[in-house]
């Protein structure tokens, strides 16, 4: 399903190994073997992310 955005920017919510919810905004840089390489902007970093620990996501709204 988050496949679908490579090369787009999408808001997440994801459910961190300790349990934790967050809210992101990544860009989506690739999908392979059950993980998502993304640039997160909440941290400013490259970062990978479960696919089975995204609970929800959606196209995100930037402005210029």
């Amino acid at each position: 399903m988050i496949a679908k955005y490579t090369g787009r920017y999408v808001e997440i919510i994801y459910l961190a190994a300790d349990g934790r919810l967050t809210q992101r905004t990544i860009f989506v840089h690739g999908v392979r073997g059950g993980i998502v390489r993304a640039f997160c902007t909440m941290s400013g970093a490259p970062r990978t992310f479960r696919i089975e620990n995204i609970l929800a996501v959606q196209p995100a709204v930037r402005s210029a």
